[in-house]
């Protein structure tokens, strides 16, 4: 049995259970279900049972090398690194295309236009998908190589998600020139389409499983190296991840599921809720066990964590009323448990900010990036 059959066998055999499961059964879709989006409510950073934070002047970051927790805003100005400056090289961007008919591990779900699931009458937790199905798909993957690279050197890198990522690119650009982040090559990868329980999206980000991060080592890495003619090192303490809602959990997934490959994350806005479908036993809230039980009952892991969630985050956005679906008060929790470990992580609560905010990802990526990559020391690994 391969290593992802042992690490989450039902994934294999998902598209072809769905494919049975509805005609066999005889169970007509339900009518269509709007997702419901109530606009979030303003939340305080120093409400009850969040962590202590420092407030800094509005406009400023907190420093690169600090850990802890901290608030800014409201205002969110474009940091200088997010700019282009004359006299700064560019990296190149080198595109390629992946199909899911040539996946082993990801052959394609996606759940019908204008459904969603219902919740299980017997547990508020679960959430029942009955319009899923098999579908194909195309994901872009972009490629950045700074001016910087030294061809046939090994290199460290950055893994993205939902990709393509301009700012990653561009902020990378003045960074490396300023020397205040390694020569890294950005690989930022598009997802499998759709979005939370059901999809092809959700299905690689939301899982708490390591069969992502095994398919971005197996069938992607490969291709960015031999489409954009790069070494990746193998060094741990050389590779982060990152991303912006699913996308920002499922950077901490890989890194939790596969320390040996990760130790550098950065998240903004991350889902650490209760959005895994299917439902698997052995996580049964998802990304919310992250600050539930995992970082508190498992074994300290090397891992480096940079975080953010605005202070009108989501709040349940679907149907599920669980008392899991708080953006805010996941990521306090996740802040909470982090220091009780004695992890290296830096909280940001941004004010004036929603979900996954452009602006404030404009004011602080230069930051996060130096703080995600501190410390770093190159390791020739081949």
């Amino acid at each position: 049995m391969s290593s992802v059959m042992k690490s989450y066998p039902g994934i294999l055999v998902l598209v072809s259970l769905i494919v049975v499961l509805n005609p066999v059964c005889g169970q007509t879709p339900p009518s269509v279900q709007k997702t419901e989006r109530p606009t979030p409510p303003t939340r305080a950073p120093r409400s009850p049972g969040y962590v202590a934070a420092k407030e800094l002047p509005d406009g400023a970051n907190p420093p690169a090398d600090a850990d802890g927790n901290f608030i800014i805003g409201p205002t969110h100005d474009i940091a200088p690194g997010m700019t282009a400056s004359s006299g700064i090289p560019k990296g190149a961007v080198i595109e390629f295309t992946m199909n899911s008919s040539d996946s082993k591990i990801y052959p394609g779900i996606a759940r019908d236009a204008g459904t969603f699931g219902t919740v299980d009458p017997a547990d508020p937790a679960k959430l029942v998908v009955i319009t899923s199905r098999a579908a194909p798909y195309a994901r872009k993957v972009s490629v950045y190589v700074p001016k910087q690279h030294v061809p046939g050197s090994v290199a460290p890198f950055i893994v993205g998600a939902d990709g393509p990522d301009p700012l990653l690119f561009a902020t990378l650009d003045t960074l490396i020139a300023q020397r205040k982040v390694p020569v890294m090559i950005a690989i930022s990868i598009g997802n499998g389409g759709g979005d939370a329980q059901g999809s092809e999206r959700g299905l690689e980000y939301d899982t708490m499983s390591g069969v992502y991060g095994e398919f971005v080592e197996n069938e992607v890495l490969p291709m960015v190296e031999s489409q954009a003619r790069v070494k990746l090192t193998k060094d741990p303490d050389g590779k982060a991840t990152m991303g912006g809602s699913s996308g920002g959990s499922c950077a901490l997934i890989m890194a939790w599921y596969h320390p040996e490959l990760y130790h550098r994350v950065l998240t903004y806005s991350g889902t650490f809720i209760n959005q895994q479908w299917p439902y698997n036993p052995l996580s049964p809230h998802g990304a919310w066990e992250f600050h539930e039980h995992l970082i508190a009952n498992e074994p300290d892991k090397p891992i480096r964590i940079w975080m953010e969630v605005g202070d009108r985050d989501l709040l349940n956005p679907n149907v599920m009323r669980d008392d899991m679906h708080d953006w805010v008060l996941a990521n306090e929790r996740m802040a909470s448990v982090l220091a009780a470990k004695g992890y290296h992580y830096q909280f940001v609560f941004a004010r004036n900010a929603g979900h996954v905010d452009r602006a404030v990802r404009q004011q602080t990526l230069p930051e996060a990036l130096e703080y995600v990559w501190h410390g770093y020391v190159s390791r020739k690994l081949n």
